[in-house]
Protein backbone atom coordinates (compact mmCIF):
# COMPACT_ATOMS: atom_id res chain seq x y z
CA UNK A 1 0.00 0.00 0.00
CA UNK A 2 1.12 3.71 -1.18
CA UNK A 3 2.08 6.00 1.88
CA UNK A 4 -0.14 9.07 1.21
CA UNK A 5 0.93 12.23 -0.47
CA UNK A 6 0.44 15.99 1.09
CA UNK A 7 -2.27 16.47 -0.56
CA UNK A 8 -4.55 13.53 1.16
CA UNK A 9 -3.29 14.77 4.51
CA UNK A 10 -3.76 18.17 3.75
CA UNK A 11 -5.80 18.75 0.96
CA UNK A 12 -5.19 22.73 0.11
CA UNK A 13 -1.61 22.34 0.55
CA UNK A 14 0.46 23.88 -1.92
CA UNK A 15 1.10 21.25 -5.31
CA UNK A 16 4.56 19.92 -4.93
CA UNK A 17 5.00 18.57 -8.20
CA UNK A 18 7.57 19.69 -9.95
CA UNK A 19 9.84 20.96 -7.70
CA UNK A 20 12.97 19.62 -6.40
CA UNK A 21 11.90 17.88 -3.66
CA UNK A 22 12.93 14.27 -2.88
CA UNK A 23 11.06 11.51 -1.61
CA UNK A 24 12.33 11.77 1.53
CA UNK A 25 11.51 15.26 1.84
CA UNK A 26 7.85 14.94 1.73
CA UNK A 27 8.13 11.80 3.78
CA UNK A 28 9.27 13.54 6.73
CA UNK A 29 6.23 15.82 5.80
CA UNK A 30 3.96 12.96 5.94
CA UNK A 31 5.29 11.29 8.60
CA UNK A 32 5.17 14.37 10.88
CA UNK A 33 1.76 15.01 9.71
CA UNK A 34 0.33 11.89 10.38
CA UNK A 35 1.95 11.66 13.66
CA UNK A 36 0.47 15.28 15.14
CA UNK A 37 -1.93 17.17 12.59
CA UNK A 38 -1.32 20.53 11.62
CA UNK A 39 -3.98 22.83 9.50
CA UNK A 40 -1.65 25.07 8.64
CA UNK A 41 0.50 23.64 4.78
CA UNK A 42 2.84 25.82 5.93
CA UNK A 43 3.94 23.57 8.90
CA UNK A 44 4.13 20.96 6.28
CA UNK A 45 6.56 23.52 3.51
CA UNK A 46 9.32 23.79 6.30
CA UNK A 47 9.21 20.06 7.51
CA UNK A 48 10.04 18.82 3.99
CA UNK A 49 12.49 22.49 3.21
CA UNK A 50 14.70 21.69 6.27
CA UNK A 51 15.47 17.77 5.47
CA UNK A 52 15.61 19.30 1.94
CA UNK A 53 18.30 21.64 3.27
CA UNK A 54 20.60 18.59 5.35
CA UNK A 55 20.36 16.40 2.35
CA UNK A 56 22.06 19.41 0.23
CA UNK A 57 24.74 19.46 3.50
CA UNK A 58 23.34 22.36 5.39
CA UNK A 59 22.77 21.32 8.81
CA UNK A 60 19.90 23.38 9.32
CA UNK A 61 17.16 25.84 7.04
CA UNK A 62 18.21 29.37 7.67
CA UNK A 63 14.29 31.63 8.35
CA UNK A 64 15.70 34.50 7.51
CA UNK A 65 17.43 33.61 4.04
CA UNK A 66 14.05 32.34 3.44
CA UNK A 67 12.37 34.67 3.68
CA UNK A 68 15.14 36.90 1.39
CA UNK A 69 15.81 35.04 -1.24
CA UNK A 70 14.30 31.65 -1.18
CA UNK A 71 15.47 30.65 -4.61
CA UNK A 72 19.12 31.10 -3.35
CA UNK A 73 18.99 29.63 -0.55
CA UNK A 74 17.23 26.31 -1.23
CA UNK A 75 19.29 26.25 -4.98
CA UNK A 76 15.89 26.57 -7.17
CA UNK A 77 14.78 28.26 -9.95
CA UNK A 78 13.04 31.91 -9.20
CA UNK A 79 10.32 29.84 -11.10
CA UNK A 80 10.09 27.04 -8.89
CA UNK A 81 10.29 29.23 -5.60
CA UNK A 82 7.59 30.84 -6.47
CA UNK A 83 5.66 28.18 -5.26
CA UNK A 84 6.81 28.94 -1.65
CA UNK A 85 4.20 30.70 0.71
CA UNK A 86 5.20 34.27 0.92
CA UNK A 87 5.07 34.43 4.67
CA UNK A 88 6.42 30.56 4.99
CA UNK A 89 9.27 31.88 7.70
CA UNK A 90 6.52 32.80 9.96
CA UNK A 91 4.98 30.01 10.68
CA UNK A 92 7.99 28.63 12.07
CA UNK A 93 6.87 30.07 15.47
CA UNK A 94 3.73 27.39 15.36
CA UNK A 95 4.97 24.44 14.11
CA UNK A 96 3.79 21.64 16.48
CA UNK A 97 6.79 19.49 15.71
CA UNK A 98 9.38 21.21 18.39
CA UNK A 99 7.61 20.70 21.61
CA UNK A 100 9.12 18.15 24.43
CA UNK A 101 12.92 16.92 24.80
CA UNK A 102 12.38 14.21 21.44
CA UNK A 103 10.94 16.53 19.10
CA UNK A 104 11.62 16.10 15.77
CA UNK A 105 12.79 19.62 14.68
CA UNK A 106 14.72 22.28 16.89
CA UNK A 107 13.82 26.02 16.30
CA UNK A 108 16.88 28.19 17.31
CA UNK A 109 18.34 31.41 16.31
CA UNK A 110 15.91 31.50 13.53
CA UNK A 111 17.50 28.56 12.78
CA UNK A 112 14.82 25.07 11.47
CA UNK A 113 17.03 22.18 12.66
CA UNK A 114 16.37 18.02 12.32
CA UNK A 115 16.63 16.98 15.59
CA UNK A 116 20.07 15.14 14.94
CA UNK A 117 21.83 17.67 12.99
CA UNK A 118 20.95 20.04 16.14
CA UNK A 119 21.94 17.90 18.78
CA UNK A 120 25.47 17.23 16.84
CA UNK A 121 25.95 21.34 15.99
CA UNK A 122 25.21 21.53 20.36
CA UNK A 123 27.13 18.98 21.41
CA UNK A 124 30.46 20.04 18.82
CA UNK A 125 29.65 23.52 20.44
CA UNK A 126 29.52 22.75 24.30
CA UNK A 127 32.45 20.49 23.84
CA UNK A 128 34.84 23.22 21.97
CA UNK A 129 33.50 26.08 24.55
CA UNK A 130 34.77 23.54 27.13
CA UNK A 131 38.63 23.30 25.22
CA UNK A 132 38.91 27.37 24.97
CA UNK A 133 39.53 28.31 28.74
CA UNK A 134 43.49 28.84 29.01
CA UNK A 135 45.38 25.63 31.00
CA UNK A 136 47.35 26.24 33.70
CA UNK A 137 50.31 28.41 33.64
CA UNK A 138 53.85 27.30 32.52
CA UNK A 139 56.09 30.54 33.51
CA UNK A 140 58.71 28.44 35.64
CA UNK A 141 59.80 26.66 32.16
CA UNK A 142 61.89 28.47 29.72
CA UNK A 143 59.36 27.85 26.89
CA UNK A 144 60.88 30.54 25.02
CA UNK A 145 64.53 28.94 25.10
CA UNK A 146 62.64 26.14 23.57
CA UNK A 147 60.85 27.85 20.87
CA UNK A 148 64.04 29.40 19.72
CA UNK A 149 65.49 25.93 19.37
CA UNK A 150 62.93 24.42 17.43
CA UNK A 151 63.24 27.21 15.19
CA UNK A 152 66.64 27.24 14.91
CA UNK A 153 68.87 26.87 10.98
CA UNK A 154 64.87 27.57 9.13
CA UNK A 155 66.31 31.03 6.95
CA UNK A 156 66.84 34.36 7.49
CA UNK A 157 64.58 35.70 3.98
CA UNK A 158 61.58 37.66 4.95
CA UNK A 159 59.24 34.83 3.60
CA UNK A 160 60.78 32.22 6.61
CA UNK A 161 60.55 34.65 9.47
CA UNK A 162 56.84 35.97 8.71
CA UNK A 163 56.20 32.05 8.64
CA UNK A 164 58.26 31.04 11.38
CA UNK A 165 56.56 33.97 13.47
CA UNK A 166 53.25 32.46 12.16
CA UNK A 167 54.53 28.38 13.09
CA UNK A 168 55.57 29.81 16.86
CA UNK A 169 51.90 31.49 17.44
CA UNK A 170 51.06 28.19 16.90
CA UNK A 171 53.27 26.54 18.97
CA UNK A 172 52.28 28.34 21.57
CA UNK A 173 48.40 28.30 21.21
CA UNK A 174 48.70 24.73 21.37
CA UNK A 175 50.52 24.82 24.63
CA UNK A 176 48.79 27.31 26.52
CA UNK A 177 44.92 25.84 25.32
CA UNK A 178 42.95 22.54 25.06
CA UNK A 179 41.79 23.42 21.23
CA UNK A 180 43.87 24.82 18.48
CA UNK A 181 42.68 25.45 15.12
CA UNK A 182 45.53 25.64 12.59
CA UNK A 183 44.33 27.06 9.08
CA UNK A 184 46.60 27.26 5.91
CA UNK A 185 46.82 26.71 2.39
CA UNK A 186 49.11 23.99 0.76
CA UNK A 187 52.68 24.47 1.81
CA UNK A 188 52.06 26.52 4.34
CA UNK A 189 53.79 24.55 7.12
CA UNK A 190 51.00 23.02 8.63
CA UNK A 191 52.44 19.67 9.42
CA UNK A 192 55.79 21.00 10.35
CA UNK A 193 54.26 23.28 12.73
CA UNK A 194 52.57 20.57 14.80
CA UNK A 195 55.31 18.47 14.83
CA UNK A 196 56.91 21.28 16.70
CA UNK A 197 53.94 21.91 18.55
CA UNK A 198 53.89 18.16 19.55
CA UNK A 199 57.68 18.48 20.73
CA UNK A 200 57.36 21.01 22.54
CA UNK A 201 54.30 19.49 24.98
CA UNK A 202 56.11 16.63 25.14
CA UNK A 203 59.24 18.54 26.39
CA UNK A 204 56.99 20.29 28.65
CA UNK A 205 55.61 17.12 29.92
CA UNK A 206 58.72 15.51 30.30
CA UNK A 207 59.70 18.50 32.61
CA UNK A 208 56.21 18.42 34.45
CA UNK A 209 55.41 14.93 34.76
CA UNK A 210 58.66 12.86 33.92
CA UNK A 211 57.43 9.22 34.07
CA UNK A 212 54.06 10.12 32.19
CA UNK A 213 54.47 10.84 28.30
CA UNK A 214 51.55 12.16 26.58
CA UNK A 215 49.83 10.11 24.60
CA UNK A 216 49.28 11.44 21.49
CA UNK A 217 47.44 10.32 18.25
CA UNK A 218 47.24 11.22 14.35
CA UNK A 219 44.28 11.20 12.53
CA UNK A 220 42.70 12.12 9.45
CA UNK A 221 38.95 11.61 7.78
CA UNK A 222 40.50 9.16 5.41
CA UNK A 223 43.16 6.18 4.69
CA UNK A 224 44.98 8.22 1.78
CA UNK A 225 44.51 11.54 4.24
CA UNK A 226 45.92 9.75 7.33
CA UNK A 227 48.84 8.15 5.33
CA UNK A 228 49.93 11.32 3.71
CA UNK A 229 49.45 12.70 7.69
CA UNK A 230 51.69 9.86 9.12
CA UNK A 231 54.32 10.17 5.94
CA UNK A 232 54.82 14.29 6.35
CA UNK A 233 55.06 13.86 10.26
CA UNK A 234 57.77 11.60 9.67
CA UNK A 235 59.61 13.77 7.55
CA UNK A 236 59.37 16.65 9.82
CA UNK A 237 59.83 15.13 12.65
CA UNK A 238 63.59 14.23 11.02
CA UNK A 239 64.00 17.88 11.03
CA UNK A 240 63.42 18.88 14.84
CA UNK A 241 66.84 18.97 16.82
CA UNK A 242 68.63 15.66 17.14
CA UNK A 243 68.77 17.09 21.04
CA UNK A 244 65.31 17.25 21.50
CA UNK A 245 64.91 13.37 21.33
CA UNK A 246 61.08 13.42 22.27
CA UNK A 247 58.62 10.54 21.53
CA UNK A 248 56.35 11.78 18.37
CA UNK A 249 53.62 9.79 16.65
CA UNK A 250 54.76 8.08 13.19
CA UNK A 251 51.53 6.75 12.41
CA UNK A 252 48.28 8.09 11.55
CA UNK A 253 44.70 6.40 11.62
CA UNK A 254 41.51 7.19 10.42
CA UNK A 255 38.59 8.77 12.59
CA UNK A 256 36.13 5.58 11.89
CA UNK A 257 39.13 3.29 12.36
CA UNK A 258 39.46 5.12 16.21
CA UNK A 259 35.72 5.40 16.58
CA UNK A 260 35.36 1.78 15.85
CA UNK A 261 38.30 -0.16 17.46
CA UNK A 262 38.76 2.08 20.75
CA UNK A 263 36.71 2.12 23.66
CA UNK A 264 34.08 4.45 24.39
CA UNK A 265 36.15 7.61 26.02
CA UNK A 266 39.57 7.03 24.10
CA UNK A 267 42.78 6.93 26.33
CA UNK A 268 44.49 9.85 24.48
CA UNK A 269 45.95 13.20 25.71
CA UNK A 270 46.67 14.90 22.29
CA UNK A 271 44.93 14.49 19.11
CA UNK A 272 45.33 15.93 15.91
CA UNK A 273 43.11 15.87 13.02
CA UNK A 274 43.80 16.47 9.47
CA UNK A 275 42.04 17.54 6.75
CA UNK A 276 39.55 19.08 9.53
CA UNK A 277 37.22 20.39 6.16
CA UNK A 278 36.45 16.97 5.53
CA UNK A 279 34.77 15.79 9.18
CA UNK A 280 31.45 16.10 8.42
CA UNK A 281 29.02 17.43 11.77
CA UNK A 282 27.69 14.26 12.97
CA UNK A 283 32.01 12.70 12.72
CA UNK A 284 32.95 15.85 14.26
CA UNK A 285 30.16 15.00 17.50
CA UNK A 286 31.52 11.18 17.30
CA UNK A 287 34.76 12.73 17.62
CA UNK A 288 34.36 14.87 20.65
CA UNK A 289 32.37 12.92 22.30
CA UNK A 290 34.89 9.89 22.41
CA UNK A 291 37.83 12.59 23.39
CA UNK A 292 38.57 12.94 27.35
CA UNK A 293 38.05 16.30 29.00
CA UNK A 294 41.32 16.75 29.59
CA UNK A 295 43.03 16.17 25.87
CA UNK A 296 44.09 18.62 23.85
CA UNK A 297 42.69 18.82 20.19
CA UNK A 298 44.59 20.53 16.97
CA UNK A 299 42.48 21.23 14.02
CA UNK A 300 44.60 21.15 10.95
CA UNK A 301 42.91 22.16 7.10
CA UNK A 302 42.48 24.44 4.74
CA UNK A 303 38.79 26.35 4.93
CA UNK A 304 38.30 26.98 1.42
CA UNK A 305 38.82 23.38 0.34
CA UNK A 306 35.50 21.56 -0.48
CA UNK A 307 33.22 20.72 2.54
CA UNK A 308 32.83 17.22 3.89
CA UNK A 309 30.49 15.11 1.40
CA UNK A 310 27.81 14.56 4.38
CA UNK A 311 26.29 17.38 6.26
CA UNK A 312 27.86 20.22 7.62
CA UNK A 313 30.70 22.46 7.23
CA UNK A 314 32.18 22.57 10.55
CA UNK A 315 35.70 23.37 9.95
CA UNK A 316 34.80 26.44 7.84
CA UNK A 317 32.35 27.62 10.31
CA UNK A 318 34.83 27.29 13.30
CA UNK A 319 37.66 28.97 11.57
CA UNK A 320 35.28 31.45 10.71
CA UNK A 321 33.58 31.98 14.27
CA UNK A 322 34.65 35.09 16.58
CA UNK A 323 34.49 33.12 20.14
CA UNK A 324 37.26 30.70 18.47
CA UNK A 325 39.74 33.95 17.15
CA UNK A 326 42.08 32.95 20.42
CA UNK A 327 42.23 29.22 19.21
CA UNK A 328 42.78 30.22 15.99
CA UNK A 329 46.30 30.64 13.68
CA UNK A 330 46.43 31.33 10.30
CA UNK A 331 49.35 30.23 7.98
CA UNK A 332 49.73 32.27 5.11
CA UNK A 333 53.23 32.02 4.22
CA UNK A 334 53.67 29.15 1.06
CA UNK A 335 56.98 27.41 0.59
CA UNK A 336 55.33 25.44 -2.17
CA UNK A 337 53.95 28.27 -4.22
CA UNK A 338 54.85 31.32 -5.02
CA UNK A 339 52.06 33.42 -4.97
CA UNK A 340 53.27 35.36 -7.93
CA UNK A 341 53.47 33.01 -9.98
CA UNK A 342 52.43 29.34 -11.20
CA UNK A 343 50.32 26.66 -9.32
CA UNK A 344 49.85 29.63 -6.52
CA UNK A 345 49.13 32.42 -8.69
CA UNK A 346 46.02 30.44 -10.48
CA UNK A 347 45.24 29.07 -6.69
CA UNK A 348 44.81 32.95 -5.63
CA UNK A 349 42.69 34.05 -8.87
CA UNK A 350 40.10 30.88 -8.20
CA UNK A 351 39.99 32.59 -5.05
CA UNK A 352 39.72 35.99 -5.79
CA UNK A 353 36.37 34.44 -8.37
CA UNK A 354 36.62 36.16 -11.49
CA UNK A 355 38.60 34.67 -14.36
CA UNK A 356 37.16 36.53 -16.98
CA UNK A 357 39.94 39.05 -15.95
CA UNK A 358 42.53 36.45 -16.50
CA UNK A 359 41.69 35.60 -20.34
CA UNK A 360 44.89 37.51 -21.90
CA UNK A 361 47.11 34.81 -19.40
CA UNK A 362 44.81 32.01 -20.19
CA UNK A 363 45.38 32.92 -23.87
CA UNK A 364 49.37 32.77 -23.22
CA UNK A 365 49.34 29.37 -21.29
CA UNK A 366 50.72 26.57 -22.82
CA UNK A 367 49.14 24.26 -25.15
CA UNK A 368 49.97 20.19 -24.48
CA UNK A 369 50.76 17.73 -22.30
CA UNK A 370 53.89 17.75 -22.96
CA UNK A 371 54.75 21.64 -22.93
CA UNK A 372 57.72 20.85 -20.46
CA UNK A 373 59.34 24.13 -18.10
CA UNK A 374 56.22 25.46 -17.14
CA UNK A 375 54.11 24.89 -13.73
CA UNK A 376 50.79 25.61 -15.21
CA UNK A 377 49.38 24.48 -19.38
CA UNK A 378 46.39 23.49 -20.68
CA UNK A 379 45.03 21.20 -23.62
CA UNK A 380 43.25 22.20 -26.63
CA UNK A 381 39.13 21.67 -27.49
CA UNK A 382 39.89 17.51 -27.66
CA UNK A 383 37.39 15.32 -26.28
CA UNK A 384 37.89 12.25 -24.67
CA UNK A 385 36.02 9.76 -26.24
CA UNK A 386 38.23 10.87 -29.53
CA UNK A 387 41.27 9.23 -31.00
CA UNK A 388 43.14 12.00 -30.25
CA UNK A 389 41.37 12.43 -26.76
CA UNK A 390 42.51 8.05 -26.13
CA UNK A 391 45.55 9.76 -27.15
CA UNK A 392 46.28 11.86 -24.88
CA UNK A 393 45.29 10.12 -21.65
CA UNK A 394 47.50 7.42 -22.54
CA UNK A 395 50.21 9.90 -22.99
CA UNK A 396 49.13 11.09 -19.33
CA UNK A 397 50.11 7.23 -17.79
CA UNK A 398 52.59 6.51 -20.35
CA UNK A 399 55.31 6.28 -17.47
CA UNK A 400 53.32 4.50 -14.75
CA UNK A 401 51.85 2.16 -17.15
CA UNK A 402 55.55 1.02 -18.70
CA UNK A 403 56.91 0.86 -15.21
CA UNK A 404 54.10 -2.22 -14.72
CA UNK A 405 54.29 -3.65 -17.49
CA UNK A 406 58.17 -3.70 -16.97
CA UNK A 407 57.45 -5.32 -13.72
CA UNK A 408 55.67 -7.95 -14.91
CA UNK A 409 57.90 -10.24 -16.33
CA UNK A 410 59.71 -10.69 -13.04
CA UNK A 411 58.05 -12.01 -10.02
CA UNK A 412 56.25 -9.55 -8.00
CA UNK A 413 57.52 -8.19 -4.62
CA UNK A 414 56.34 -5.79 -2.15
CA UNK A 415 58.89 -3.63 -3.13
CA UNK A 416 57.96 -3.11 -6.19
CA UNK A 417 54.37 -3.06 -5.56
CA UNK A 418 54.69 -0.31 -2.99
CA UNK A 419 56.93 1.54 -6.39
CA UNK A 420 53.68 0.97 -8.98
CA UNK A 421 51.60 2.78 -5.93
CA UNK A 422 53.83 4.96 -5.44
CA UNK A 423 53.87 6.24 -9.38
CA UNK A 424 50.23 5.57 -9.62
CA UNK A 425 49.81 8.67 -7.61
CA UNK A 426 52.21 10.97 -9.21
CA UNK A 427 49.93 11.99 -11.91
CA UNK A 428 46.33 12.82 -10.68
CA UNK A 429 43.48 12.93 -12.99
CA UNK A 430 40.65 14.53 -11.57
CA UNK A 431 36.78 15.29 -12.57
CA UNK A 432 34.57 18.01 -11.31
CA UNK A 433 31.63 15.37 -12.13
CA UNK A 434 31.14 11.36 -12.38
CA UNK A 435 28.54 11.07 -15.16
CA UNK A 436 28.91 12.48 -18.45
CA UNK A 437 31.26 13.06 -21.45
CA UNK A 438 34.02 14.60 -19.02
CA UNK A 439 32.97 13.01 -16.16
CA UNK A 440 35.14 10.23 -14.19
CA UNK A 441 33.02 7.52 -14.98
CA UNK A 442 33.75 8.13 -19.30
CA UNK A 443 37.45 8.90 -18.39
CA UNK A 444 38.00 5.67 -16.53
CA UNK A 445 36.29 3.60 -19.51
CA UNK A 446 38.43 5.79 -22.19
CA UNK A 447 41.90 5.53 -20.29
CA UNK A 448 41.46 1.68 -19.44
CA UNK A 449 40.40 1.13 -23.42
CA UNK A 450 43.53 2.99 -24.04
CA UNK A 451 45.47 0.71 -21.99
CA UNK A 452 44.11 -2.59 -23.53
CA UNK A 453 42.35 -3.11 -20.43
CA UNK A 454 38.26 -4.05 -19.84
CA UNK A 455 37.45 -1.08 -16.92
CA UNK A 456 35.34 -3.34 -15.16
CA UNK A 457 37.00 -6.77 -15.02
CA UNK A 458 39.91 -7.88 -12.75
CA UNK A 459 43.40 -7.73 -14.93
CA UNK A 460 47.38 -6.98 -14.26
CA UNK A 461 47.82 -3.46 -13.90
CA UNK A 462 43.93 -2.40 -12.84
CA UNK A 463 44.06 0.40 -9.96
CA UNK A 464 40.89 0.31 -7.52
CA UNK A 465 39.90 2.84 -5.09
CA UNK A 466 37.51 1.36 -2.15
CA UNK A 467 34.38 2.56 -2.34
CA UNK A 468 32.96 1.96 1.69
CA UNK A 469 34.99 1.57 4.28
CA UNK A 470 35.80 -2.19 5.20
CA UNK A 471 36.41 -3.01 8.14
CA UNK A 472 36.98 -6.56 8.11
CA UNK A 473 39.64 -5.91 5.48
CA UNK A 474 41.15 -2.64 7.28
CA UNK A 475 40.29 -1.08 4.40
CA UNK A 476 38.70 2.21 4.37
CA UNK A 477 36.87 4.78 1.94
CA UNK A 478 39.42 6.02 -0.81
CA UNK A 479 42.07 3.45 -0.31
CA UNK A 480 44.16 2.68 -3.33
CA UNK A 481 45.20 -0.41 -4.33
CA UNK A 482 46.84 -2.01 -7.46
CA UNK A 483 45.47 -5.06 -8.80
CA UNK A 484 48.93 -7.68 -9.45
CA UNK A 485 50.46 -10.94 -10.02
CA UNK A 486 51.15 -12.48 -6.89
CA UNK A 487 53.21 -15.77 -5.17
CA UNK A 488 51.22 -17.43 -3.29
CA UNK A 489 52.42 -19.08 -0.16
CA UNK A 490 52.07 -22.54 -2.20
CA UNK A 491 53.92 -21.35 -4.99
CA UNK A 492 51.27 -20.65 -7.43
CA UNK A 493 50.94 -17.38 -9.26
CA UNK A 494 47.16 -15.29 -8.53
CA UNK A 495 45.69 -11.72 -9.13
CA UNK A 496 45.99 -10.15 -6.05
CA UNK A 497 45.76 -6.15 -4.67
CA UNK A 498 48.37 -4.57 -3.17
CA UNK A 499 47.39 -1.64 -0.66
CA UNK A 500 49.75 0.10 0.81
CA UNK A 501 49.61 -0.65 5.23
CA UNK A 502 52.33 1.05 7.41
CA UNK A 503 55.08 1.07 5.39
CA UNK A 504 54.76 -2.78 3.64
CA UNK A 505 52.00 -3.85 1.24
CA UNK A 506 48.67 -5.77 1.75
CA UNK A 507 47.72 -8.12 -0.63
CA UNK A 508 43.88 -8.80 -0.83
CA UNK A 509 42.07 -11.56 -3.33
CA UNK A 510 39.69 -9.70 -5.76
CA UNK A 511 36.96 -11.80 -4.78
CA UNK A 512 36.61 -10.13 -1.23
CA UNK A 513 36.77 -6.68 -2.58
CA UNK A 514 32.55 -5.77 -3.57
CA UNK A 515 32.92 -1.94 -2.97
CA UNK A 516 35.98 -1.08 -5.48
CA UNK A 517 35.80 1.06 -8.72
CA UNK A 518 38.42 1.56 -11.02
CA UNK A 519 40.36 5.01 -10.69
CA UNK A 520 42.60 5.55 -13.58
CA UNK A 521 41.05 9.25 -12.76
CA UNK A 522 39.20 10.47 -9.49
CA UNK A 523 35.93 13.32 -8.45
CA UNK A 524 37.85 16.18 -6.90
CA UNK A 525 36.09 15.39 -3.99
CA UNK A 526 37.78 11.64 -4.04
CA UNK A 527 41.00 13.71 -4.27
CA UNK A 528 41.06 15.40 -1.03
CA UNK A 529 43.59 14.30 1.36
CA UNK A 530 46.38 13.81 -1.50
CA UNK A 531 48.38 15.22 -3.38
CA UNK A 532 49.79 14.31 -7.23
CA UNK A 533 53.36 16.03 -8.80
CA UNK A 534 51.04 16.72 -12.12
CA UNK A 535 47.60 17.13 -11.61
CA UNK A 536 45.32 16.70 -14.99
CA UNK A 537 41.68 19.13 -14.11
CA UNK A 538 39.01 18.06 -16.09
CA UNK A 539 35.64 19.91 -16.45
CA UNK A 540 32.75 19.40 -17.82
CA UNK A 541 31.76 21.46 -21.00
CA UNK A 542 28.52 23.00 -19.57
CA UNK A 543 27.71 24.33 -16.14
CA UNK A 544 26.82 22.05 -13.16
CA UNK A 545 25.30 22.17 -9.57
CA UNK A 546 28.53 20.81 -8.56
CA UNK A 547 30.76 23.54 -9.80
CA UNK A 548 32.07 25.83 -7.20
CA UNK A 549 35.00 28.01 -6.53
CA UNK A 550 35.43 25.43 -3.55
CA UNK A 551 35.89 22.73 -5.95
CA UNK A 552 37.71 24.33 -8.80
CA UNK A 553 41.03 25.43 -5.69
CA UNK A 554 40.67 22.14 -4.25
CA UNK A 555 41.43 20.66 -7.44
CA UNK A 556 44.34 23.02 -8.68
CA UNK A 557 45.96 22.36 -4.98
CA UNK A 558 46.49 18.70 -5.23
CA UNK A 559 49.21 19.48 -7.76
CA UNK A 560 52.53 20.16 -6.15
CA UNK A 561 54.73 20.72 -9.17
CA UNK A 562 52.51 20.97 -12.31
CA UNK A 563 48.96 21.93 -13.33
CA UNK A 564 47.32 20.75 -16.76
CA UNK A 565 43.34 21.93 -17.41
CA UNK A 566 41.64 20.05 -19.80
CA UNK A 567 38.82 22.74 -20.01
CA UNK A 568 36.47 22.82 -22.76
CA UNK A 569 34.66 26.15 -22.21
CA UNK A 570 36.46 28.59 -20.21
CA UNK A 571 33.31 30.18 -19.26
CA UNK A 572 32.26 27.13 -17.59
CA UNK A 573 35.20 27.36 -15.42
CA UNK A 574 34.58 31.19 -14.90
CA UNK A 575 31.16 30.59 -13.86
CA UNK A 576 32.28 27.86 -11.37
CA UNK A 577 34.84 30.21 -9.55
CA UNK A 578 32.10 32.64 -9.24
CA UNK A 579 30.35 30.39 -7.10
CA UNK A 580 30.82 29.95 -3.65
CA UNK A 581 29.07 27.13 -1.24
CA UNK A 582 27.83 28.57 1.79
CA UNK A 583 26.24 25.79 4.30
CA UNK A 584 23.90 27.45 6.40
CA UNK A 585 24.65 26.51 10.47
CA UNK A 586 25.21 28.17 13.65
CA UNK A 587 28.91 27.27 14.88
CA UNK A 588 30.05 30.65 14.22
CA UNK A 589 27.71 31.61 17.27
CA UNK A 590 28.96 31.33 20.80
CA UNK A 591 25.94 29.74 21.95
CA UNK A 592 24.29 30.25 25.04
Amino acid sequence: MNSPDLHTLLPDAPPWRGLPLTALDTALACFLQQAQPSSDPRHLWLAALTHHQWARGHACLELNALAQDAAQLLGWTPQQAQALPADLSQAADTLPWLAGAGAPLVLEHARLYLRRAWIAEHSIRTALRARCQPLSSLTELPISAWVDELFEGLGQDETALAQSCDQRRACLAGLHHGLTLVSGGPGTGKTTTVARMLALMQRVQSQTHPDAPLRMWLAAPTGKASMRLAQAMQSAMSRLPSSWGVDLPSTAATLHRLLSEHQRVWEVDVLVIDEASMVDLELMAQVLTALPAHARLILLGDPNQLASVEAGSAWAQLCAAPWLHAQHVQLTHSHRFQADQGIGLWARWVQQGDLRQRHTEWQALPVGWTATGHAVTRLGAVQPHTPAGRALLQLALAPWWQAVQAALKNPMSDQVARQLLDLHSQVGVLCATREGPWGVQALNRHMALALGLDPHAWAAGRPVMVTRNLHGLGLMNGDIGLCLPHVLANGQVALRVAFVHHEGVRWISPARLDAVETVFAMTVHKSQGSEFDHVLLVLPDRSSAVLSRELIYTGVTRAKERLTWWVPEPEVLALACQTRVARSGGLTDAGQ
